[in-house]
């Protein structure tokens, strides 16, 4: 008789439960990887989350302004076409810039609250701050047509920013007027 003896069969029912285990965890992981929420959300994954691209909590302005980097909030949707043709070149800038700048992007389609406070009218639409943290004065040199908006209050300028699509090279030169070094 070939039977397998009884102090076998505990350990193939632990490695069968195991393998299983990794099996579901391997797919999981493939899954949340495609969606590319894993590297980015995963405190694990030693990225800060204030450098991450996509915003789906609250934006602290505040913070980010305190790293002393030119910031560009890019305000958009997914599934809205220009900025669509946007979502390569941010996501690019983003990981080639860390450190040097910050790029983020606001879906507001799926957050509608992370719009408020910040005067939208069309997607995408782009604010700018410098390294200083203040509202960035563009000059004429940027090519790129932007709105200054100031406090009806205290006439202190308060946004810069751009409506439309922009390339890689417009974002690049706003950025490097911005004192990106």
């Amino acid at each position: 008789m070939n039977k397998t003896p009884r102090n076998f069969k505990p350990l193939i029912k632990l490695m069968a439960i195991l393998l299983i285990s990794l099996a579901v965890g391997g797919i999981w992981l493939v899954k949340n990887g495609e969606k590319g929420n894993f590297q980015e959300t995963s405190p694990s994954s030693g990225q800060n989350p204030d450098f991450a691209l996509h915003v789906t909590e609250a934006l602290d302005i505040e913070k980010l302004k305190s790293y002393g980097l030119p910031i560009i909030i890019d305000f958009g949707a997914d599934s809205c076409i220009p900025c669509k043709e946007m979502a390569p070149v941010l996501k690019e800038l983003n990981e080639t810039l860390r450190g040097r700048a910050i790029v983020r992007f606001v879906d507001v389609w799926k957050n509608r609250n992370l719009a408020e406070g910040y005067p939208l009218r069309t997607i995408p639409t782009q604010f700018f701050f410098d390294k200083e943290g203040k509202p960035f004065t563009p000059s004429d040199s940027t090519g790129v047509s932007m709105q200054k908006y100031s406090s009806k209050d205290t006439k202190a300028h308060i946004f810069t920013l751009h409506e439309g699509g922009l390339t890689k090279e417009q974002l690049l030169g706003v950025l490097g007027e911005m004192g990106m070094e």
